[in-house]
């Protein structure tokens, strides 16, 4: 429970300094940041493991699946409950104000993150039950992989209109899901290391959907030459950052 709580709140802090101290100001730019984190944590290291694993794949990807259309439904019910809340209330709203007070992808985000670092909680007990040492150097392991992946989130965070203090609490809220995995798979390891696969496959479609879905279309509206090639750089350093910090994890 100690190491769970400790991978959280060090890599979501570190995420938060970072973030605030030095990508606040840049925002929009940072969504593409944001894509390479999100894809490339998905892509190239959450979806592998899951598929090396045990778990029929016809049945990982039919998660993967019902992933992808529970998020389009969870983003279906969050457009429909802005546009009643401001049905009829006299008021003019541009499109930026309307996603940000929708905050859509924002909340996906933070469904999709609780997923993964329930998962994560699951590998730390584990590690800890076959040898102790394992299991600290898999919570350092953690935090690493997490770093850049919880900086993606703020950058979303921030964009669908949540506040700083309102990012950072929302975010350490959800890294309690790594203490509830922790715990579950102390008392339950067998059973649940079988569900690891699939609460992989499941957190990363909403990275996926999220980074596709919401943050690309948003880019593609910046058409420009000019515009377009720091989008490219920035999705490439994502991914070369995810690549760095998980390699050999």
């Amino acid at each position: 429970m100690l190491a769970t709580t400790v991978a959280g709140v060090v890599s979501i802090s570190a995420a938060a300094v970072f973030s605030f101290a030095l990508l606040s100001k840049m925002v929009e730019r940072m969504v593409s940041l944001s894509v390479g984190i999100m894809l490339s944590t998905s892509l190239l290291h959450a979806l592998p493991e899951a598929f090396e694993s045990q778990a029929d794949p016809r049945s990982l990807f039919a998660t993967l699946l019902a992933g992808l259309l529970a998020f389009f439904m969870l983003e279906k019910l969050a457009i429909l409950r802005h546009s009643h809340h401001h049905e009829g209330d006299g008021h003019h709203h541009h499109h930026g104000h309307d996603k940000r007070e929708a905050g859509k992808a924002g909340w996906m985000i933070l469904v999709g993150d609780g997923m993964h670092n329930f998962t994560d909680g699951i590998l730390i007990a584990a590690a800890f039950l076959a040898n102790p040492e394992l299991g600290l150097v898999t919570g350092l392991a953690i935090i690493a992989h997490e770093i850049p992946q919880e900086i993606g989130d703020f950058i979303v965070l921030l964009n669908a209109g949540f506040s700083r203090t309102r990012a950072y609490v929302f975010n350490l809220l959800c890294s309690l899901m790594a203490v509830a995995g922790g715990v579950l798979g102390y008392f339950t390891l067998d059973r649940a290391s079988n569900l690891i696969p699939y609460v992989l496959v499941f957190a990363s479609s909403g990275f996926i959907y999220i980074a596709v879905s919401d943050l690309m279309p948003q880019m593609q509206r910046r058409a420009t030459l000019r515009e377009t090639i720091p989008q490219v750089l920035l999705i490439a350093l994502g991914v070369v950052i995810v690549l760095f910090l998980t390699h050999g994890h």
